[in-house]
């Protein structure tokens, strides 16, 4: 996934820039993909009280990670955009274990 994000030539197939709402569809697929990342870190790292605040540091950092490499490789798109790309993983991390945890109550009833 890490790959996956730092490409820009699958950035540009997936949610192409002649698009109007391209901003938006990528913001859809970052908070998607990241909710994968923390409900598969919750399974890993066992649930916990604090499993939703820890998943959304942990995807985080780890989306952080990855707008350091963009920057590495050309990005322009400045601190706010990066910050509101950091924020949006918190919020998929937070949300995938939240998820995971509906569906493990649901299979438990």
């Amino acid at each position: 996934m890490f790959w996956v994000a730092t490409n820009n030539e699958l950035y540009e197939i997936t949610s192409p820039s002649a698009l109007s709402f391209h901003v938006l569809l990528r913001k859809a697929y970052s908070i998607a993909a990241f909710a994968l990342v923390g409900f598969t870190a919750d399974k890993a790292l066992g649930s916990s009280t604090r499993g939703p605040l820890r998943a959304a540091l942990l995807v985080a950092a780890y989306s952080g990670a990855i707008e350091i490499v963009q920057a590495i490789r050309g990005s322009h798109e400045g601190l706010v955009w990066n910050a509101v790309d950091v924020a949006c993983g918190a919020a998929g991390g937070w949300l995938g274990v939240l998820l995971g945890r509906i569906r493990r109550s649901r299979r438990r009833a």
